[in-house]
């Protein structure tokens, strides 16, 4: 079991936050995912058509996260969070990604929802996690980077375990050593706000529509949140 948990300075410096996490066990990702197949087909049909577009910078849910990134030091028009960067990638180039089902899921998600997401191989997280300010002494090996080593500055929102940094700029990037692939059997998913007050149906749908997605290839899924009135949550 893993220990989620969300730091006093965070919540009150982001009093709105909320993170859902999404758990799958028993996950099977070699196996064909029909549906989440047709979930970025359907995306990228819709961009296409003109029916539908990705939420940009300055759509109120990735506004708030330019402002977080402001508040802790970062030019989120230099380093985009992962919504941003995602949306305009697909924007661009007319298609998403395809790394593997598990992966592909929790993009379609967060793209179609305006939303964060990342993923961790349970497997490979070294004791519990926090979502808290870095004290800038952790290191962090960007996914796809092996070799590379960074040190995030102190008092950028980071993701981390005992073993080092799991998210630089809270959502960003995620590690190499935690990356989900599809030999990946236990896997949690973080769908994030920072509006909750007006974005938390959101969050909760999007949620929901990822579950459904894992669902047909795990032997367990679950929901857990957190927020600051729920500090932790073990997965």
């Amino acid at each position: 079991m893993v220990t989620f948990r969300l730091a006093p300075a965070v919540a009150d410096a982001f009093p709105g936050a909320r993170v859902a996490l999404v758990t799958a066990t028993g996950l099977r990702g070699r196996e064909p995912w029909p549906r989440t197949a047709a979930a970025v087909e359907e995306l990228e049909r819709r961009l296409a058509d003109g029916t539908w577009s990705p939420a940009d910078e300055t759509d109120p849910r990735v506004e708030a996260w330019h402002a977080a990134y402001r508040s802790f030091g970062t030019n989120p028009r230099r380093v985009r969070p992962s919504v941003d960067a995602l949306g305009r990638r697909l924007a661009k180039k007319g298609t998403l990604p395809r790394v593997n089902p598990a992966v592909d899921s929790y993009n379609a998600v967060s793209v179609r929802h305006g939303l964060p997401a990342g993923a961790f191989d349970l497997d490979r997280v070294t004791g519990d996690v926090d979502i808290r300010p870095a004290r800038g002494t952790e290191t962090f090996t960007p996914l796809g980077e092996p070799d590379a080593v960074e040190t995030p500055k102190p008092g950028e929102i980071v993701y981390a375990d005992a073993a080092g940094i799991l998210t630089r700029h809270w959502n960003h990037r995620d590690a190499h050593r935690t990356r989900v692939t599809e030999d990946s059997a236990r896997v949690v998913f973080a769908l994030e706000t920072l509006r909750a007050d007006r974005d938390g149906g959101l969050l909760d749908g999007a949620a929901d529509e990822l579950r459904a997605l894992l669902a047909p290839h795990a032997e367990r899924t679950a929901v857990h949140h957190l927020d600051p009135a729920r500090f932790h949550a073990t997965v």
